[in-house]
């Protein structure tokens, strides 16, 4: 069976996704902050897929990516997918935001999936794969307050078409999954202050439903973009 390499696959939509995965037989190799969340989620889903392993790493640490990927990927089977869907926002006003905030949401949302991707991909490159690197809406457009998070997302855009540029001739495509607002824990954040309604947003289910579909792909054709938004439109 395939294997699925998760970032931020504790919670939400990571872990959504890789019970999705899991039904599907599919082997895992999970990563995430909390080792206790890790842990459980790789107990529930005992039974359910080949194999699962874990290995906690905080994506906000430069320093501690390479080591804590290297572990991860000695412990199971090459990955055929890498789905980068760890993240964070931030809302304020842009040119008050204070530098450290500012140096970490980039680290979190771009400079880590070059970090990841630097230690899953050549692995993948024998055999082939898939990177899904999960974005947002707000990628393609700007709203006031969330200046910040739209460049982290523009910029990893960007980078997953110069990643699958450089990677097509080594057999690993690189697609973007550009989400609406979803009804997750995002919104629960400190970081994050507003009062959207979140009856009316994506649900967690859609989200991950929508990662396991540009998983399953054929290896002769890649989904460059898939965009879910809400029915009613952007927040």
């Amino acid at each position: 069976m395939p294997t699925a390499f998760i970032t931020g696959a504790s919670r939400g939509i990571g872990r959504r996704t890789a019970e999705l995965l899991a039904s599907h037989g599919w082997d895992l190799l999970l990563t995430a902050r909390n080792r206790e969340q890790l842990d459980a989620l790789r107990d529930n889903l005992k039974g359910m897929s080949g194999s699962i392993h874990c290995e906690p790493a905080d994506l906000t640490d430069p320093d501690a990516i390479a080591s804590a990927m290297a572990r991860l990927l000695s412990q199971g089977n090459t990955p055929s997918v890498l789905i980068n869907n760890a993240g964070a926002a931030y809302t304020g006003d842009l040119l008050a935001m204070p530098l450290d905030r500012w140096q970490w949401l980039l680290q979190l949302n771009l400079t880590s999936v070059m970090q990841v991707c630097s230690a899953v991909v050549p692995s993948m490159r024998s055999k082939g794969g898939l990177v899904i690197n999960v974005s947002s809406h707000a990628a393609h457009n700007a709203f006031p307050q969330w200046g910040a998070y739209s460049v982290t997302k523009a910029a990893l855009v960007r980078f997953t078409r110069c990643l699958a540029a450089e990677e097509r001739t080594h057999g690993v495509r690189a697609c973007t999954l550009t989400l609406g607002a979803v009804d997750s824990s995002l919104w629960d954040e400190e970081t994050v202050q507003s009062d959207f309604d979140r009856r009316a947003m994506l649900t967690v289910d859609q989200a991950a439903s929508a990662l396991v579909h540009l998983a399953q792909q054929p290896t002769n054709q890649v989904i460059e973009d898939l965009t879910l938004m809400p029915s009613i439109g952007a927040f």
